[in-house]
């Protein structure tokens, strides 16, 4: 990647700050007070900490323009209360109504999503927002089948004896899978549980951190929902069934390249929770 990386040295304080925070190690100081250099800075990861670290705006980086870069008013942050608060608020809301979510909506959720943290800032993650009533019910109807054949060769007399030692756990999951068949075939679809929305989360097969990456993304993108009274909730089944996809052919007929990673149901809930419920006490190892 082509860029512009130096320091104006007459308005430099030589504060330090840009060397410290640069994890690529781009800058260097041989003492406090002493002239900032750049060495070696084909090795920038393009992050922009060092832009927006910098109290005199000394730094220059051609790929973050005065256009990109915006100052960051402390006092309108959310305190750390209310972001607390927030986080004990956001439960899995499945009770979904009828009322589309507004694009508006919908953009600042994926925004937030954007603005995650990603491995070497890569920036590789990507997200398909899917509104299409037929394309949510292939979803439906794919991860349904998906378990169907699953249960199927789990419980064939031949195989069952060799699976279960390794397969345990998904053994115990086998009448839930039955349950949600039943549903289906009755009209019920405990898989969207009709929701009118879903966000996938995908990034290139070959990214090293990709399930971290749209994790993390999906996290911003669920407490924005929760912010904004849009139900959700984490796909758990569907991610599942993509696993189960070795060759991604389903996913390639929705448009997609690489790999679903998370994925995020979405939907004007019918009502609201009115209070949270705590947790079990908070398990913390403490090495000193």
């Amino acid at each position: 990647m082509n860029f512009i990386l130096k320091i104006n040295q007459e308005s430099c304080i030589a504060c330090g700050r840009c060397v410290r925070i640069c994890t690529s190690k781009i800058f260097t100081q041989e003492g406090e007070s002493k002239k900032i250099e750049i060495e070696n800075p084909e090795n920038c990861i393009s992050c922009g900490h060092c832009v927006a670290v910098c109290p005199t705006d000394s730094i220059t980086h051609s790929l973050f323009p005065a256009s990109k870069l915006h100052a960051i008013k402390r006092e309108k942050l959310p305190t750390a209360e209310q972001i607390l608060l927030l986080c004990q608020s956001r439960r899995s809301n499945r009770a979904f109504s009828k009322v589309e979510i507004p694009v508006s909506t919908l953009d600042l959720i994926l925004e937030a999503a954007h603005r995650a943290p990603t491995a070497m800032n890569s920036q590789q993650v990507y997200f398909t927002l899917i509104t299409n009533p037929k394309d949510l019910q292939k979803i439906s109807k794919f991860t349904i089948d998906t378990f169907c054949g699953l249960m199927k060769k789990m419980e064939h007399p031949l195989l069952k004896p060799l699976l279960k030692p390794f397969l345990g756990g998904v053994y115990k999951m086998l009448p839930k899978f039955r349950k949600l068949k039943a549903e289906y075939d009755q009209g019920k679809d405990l898989i969207l549980r009709n929701a009118t929305a879903v966000i996938l989360i995908h990034t290139p097969i070959e990214s090293r951190f990709g399930c971290q990456d749209a994790n993390l993304a999906y996290q911003n993108a669920s407490l924005m929902a929760e912010s904004l009274c849009v139900g959700h909730f984490y796909m758990g089944f569907v991610c599942t069934a993509f696993q189960q996809d070795k060759k991604n052919k389903f996913i390639q007929s929705l448009g997609i390249k690489g790999k679903v990673h998370a994925a995020m149901a979405l939907g004007m809930p019918e009502f609201m929770f009115t209070r949270y419920i705590d947790k079990q006490d908070i398990s913390v190892q403490k090495i000193k």
